[in-house]
């Protein structure tokens, strides 16, 4: 890990749409997008990249590779909090996405003012 962390979010999600209402609501928050990905590779190099403060994990994605693989790269390679999203309440899903000890785990649909109070959280752990 080299050099801060920039006061951005990465959105990955492999279904544009989700991607766009993602990406305007936490433009909306007053906050930076420094990007979207669909896969995890092209996730681990964006985040590489840009360096951001805060990614937003879709569970599965496009091509090899789930959201845990890049999770589990950005998180060792640029320190990246990341928020996991996912439409799974299977064990095996939650406790894979455990190993790499999310910030914090939002479930589909994100319902109301979910995904602002995780952020808001999780942004102000992080600046602590």
């Amino acid at each position: 890990m080299s050099g801060p962390l920039r006061d951005c979010v990465l959105v990955v999600d492999d279904e544009f749409l989700i991607a766009e209402t993602l990406s305007i609501q936490i433009q909306d928050m007053g906050l930076q997008v420094c990007g979207t990905a669909a896969t995890a590779a092209d996730a681990i190099a964006m985040a590489q990249a840009e360096r951001p403060r805060l990614v937003l994990m879709d569970m599965r994605l496009k091509g090899k590779g789930d959201g845990v693989d890049a999770a589990l790269a950005i998180h060792h390679s640029v320190g990246s909090k990341v928020i996991f999203i996912t439409a799974s309440r299977e064990p095996a899903t939650l406790e894979r996405i455990n190993t790499d000890h999310p910030a914090a785990i939002l479930y589909k649909p994100i319902l109301g003012g979910q995904l602002q109070t995780v952020v808001r959280e999780v942004w102000a752990s992080e600046a602590q």
